[in-house]
């Protein structure tokens, strides 16, 4: 996946990764606690204990360590998916566990989803990585339904970068409306539901048999 211009070269010392690492972590709960607009560096440098001088060795900008925490939950979010299950097994296990490592993923990542929403929709370069970000699991799922076109099964007709489009553009859509908007909901829908609805969805479009 391109590498979105607010993200520069990790440091090449051990200790300057700890220290980065310790600053995206206390980014990153500054950020969830009081959103983007009103977190401030001072409060990140508190959140890590350490100096305005040693943020600005690492980081440029509250831009930058935004980008750099959004990485950090992109890498949780992008898991091995279809291929973490072997070749041979049913196609409907495969895409269910994809759908719940996602989901779960989604979960635990949905503050800083909502947060990425908000802010790319006022400031073009995160929207640019809002849209790397989508890319990069549109192809991870476009590679997974041409191998399991195939091995026959899955519909040989479909297209599968635009089948990929389709249905990874709709679990994306599920997960922000259930896990970040809550969808109005009195009690949140358990996750079995969430992850059954949309594979499912998943199996009925790409006609292979459901287990």
């Amino acid at each position: 996946m391109a590498k979105s211009a607010l993200l520069r070269d990790p440091p090449v010392t051990e200790r300057g990764a700890r220290t980065r690492a310790a600053l995206v972590t206390a980014a990153r709960t500054v950020f969830e606690r009081d959103g983007y607009l009103d977190a401030r560096l001072v409060d990140i440098t508190a959140e890590a204990s350490c100096s305005t001088g040693t943020f600005y060795t690492y980081f440029a900008s509250k831009e930058e360590i935004f980008a750099a925490v959004l990485e950090v939950a992109q890498e949780d979010m992008l898991h091995p998916g279809m291929g973490r299950v072997a070749p041979t097994d049913d196609p409907y296990a495969v895409v269910e566990a994809s759908n719940r490592a996602y989901f779960e993923a989604y979960q635990r990542n949905a503050r800083l989803m909502g947060l990425l929403e908000q802010v790319a929709s006022i400031d073009p370069d995160f929207r640019e990585l809002r849209r790397l970000r989508g890319a990069a699991f549109i192809e991870r799922n476009a590679r997974a339904i041409a191998d399991l076109q195939q091995r026959g099964q899955a519909d040989p007709e479909l297209d599968p970068l635009l089948a990929s489009r389709a249905l990874s553009s709709m679990v994306s859509r599920l997960g922000y409306t259930m896990f970040v908007l809550g969808f109005g909901d009195d009690e949140p829908t358990p996750i079995d539901d969430v992850v059954y609805t949309a594979t499912r969805l998943w199996a009925n479009a790409l006609r292979f048999p459901l287990s």
